[in-house]
């Protein structure tokens, strides 16, 4: 009797493809995270299918900060296409008049996701990997969009630590979501055990799960730019608060 068994895997970052069993995805984005510009009808991103020999589908959809699929204000177009070996494609992320109704002072967070979906295999007992890529996406209000960013200091400068006990909290001024990906004692040092990424939503606050005892008095964290990039932040602490430097990307 044939069986095909379907494998998905969440390959969402590093430590997704580590669960993955090293398998490697056949259909490659080109970027680890969206900014869709509330100027802009829509964003496009490159894919391709890497593997030289099947075509692949690639199914494409977004969900919002919980999780759940949708299909409004935001929506993947074409939801599922074809790439034939080595090609190379593109999918993109349009926006609807609903859009209109997000926040427009702060950016709104959804995830786009990439499945790839292999072509049935004819050989019996086969075991198939399907893997996802889950990236964040980030709604960006035309109000708040930056022009040039490298032209600019970062947002990420505004933020700020405060001292509680022996732990840091991270203030977020800002309208843009931050993501923390390390943090350490000192530019270019160790990363401090126990450190988890986190991100800090526009507005809030969130405790770093590190001692601050750890980390001293001249945290360096380090954050995940529009690009991709992780630049370090320095800060300096007077007593129970601490202020970015500016310019100590």
């Amino acid at each position: 009797m044939k069986t095909n068994n379907l494998v998905t895997l969440i390959a969402g970052g590093l430590a997704g493809l580590l669960c993955a069993q090293q398998a490697t995805a056949a259909i490659a984005l080109d970027r680890t995270r969206v900014i869709f510009s509330g100027g802009d009808k829509s964003v496009s991103m490159s894919i391709s299918n890497e593997n030289k020999q099947l075509p692949y589908l690639a199914q494409g959809w977004i969900e919002d900060a919980n999780g759940k699929k949708i299909t409004s204000p935001l929506t993947v177009l074409p939801p599922v296409q074809r790439l034939e070996p080595g090609a190379k494609s593109q999918v993109k992320v349009q926006g609807l008049p609903a859009a209109n109704t997000l926040p427009q002072d702060r950016e709104t967070l959804f995830y786009f996701n990439l499945r790839e979906i292999p072509p049935k295999s004819d050989k019996p007992n086969t075991l198939q990997l399907a893997l996802q890529t889950r990236i964040k996406l980030f709604y960006r209000p035309k109000a708040i969009a930056v022009a040039n960013p490298e032209a600019s200091a970062p947002w990420q400068e505004k933020l700020t630590l405060t001292k509680q006990g022996d732990s840091y909290q991270v203030n977020n001024p800002t309208p843009y979501y931050v993501t923390l990906v390390d943090a350490s004692s000192k530019k270019g040092g160790a990363s401090a055990p126990g450190f988890e990424p986190l991100m800090v939503a526009p507005k809030g606050s969130a405790p770093l799960k590190v001692a601050a005892s750890a980390l001293g008095n001249a945290p360096v964290l380090t954050y995940v730019n529009d690009y991709g990039g992780r630049p370090q932040l320095s800060f300096n602490c007077n007593g129970a608060s601490c202020q970015a430097v500016a310019g100590s990307k």
